[in-house]
């Protein structure tokens, strides 16, 4: 299997080993090309986050939810900014202290969710 042409919803985690680099700006904005746009990285290139609208507190918790379900099955946790219409998905791979792969596929599975919401 490719994983350059693998989508990215449809691959697992991986625990990343000892002294593993995080992603360079250029591997990351490569990766960021291929999920959905809304995504953005931040300046230094360590973080990956997008702000996802809903109608009410009750869709963003669902979709809140969802993000958890994402995260516990693949063992890559977001931090998450949510208030009533809202929620902001930030994700890091911290062991590293920066991007992986692994943020990259989650994200792809957040967007897979197909919330009915619009990015800012």
């Amino acid at each position: 299997m490719n994983t350059e042409t693998t989508p990215l919803s449809s691959r697992h985690c991986r625990a990343c080993s000892e002294g593993t680099p995080p992603f360079s700006r250029t591997r990351s904005e490569a990766l960021l090309a291929r999920i959905e746009d809304g995504w953005q990285l931040d300046e230094s290139a360590h973080t990956l986050e997008r702000e996802f609208r809903f109608g009410n507190y009750y869709q963003t918790l669902a979709f809140v939810n969802a993000v958890a379900w994402i995260a516990h099955a693949e063992d890559h946790h977001p931090d998450l900014e949510v208030s009533y219409n809202r929620c902001r998905v930030r994700f890091s791979t911290h062991s590293i202290g920066g991007l992986s792969e692994n943020d990259f596929i989650c994200a792809a599975r957040v967007d897979a969710l197909e919330p009915g919401s619009a990015p800012v």
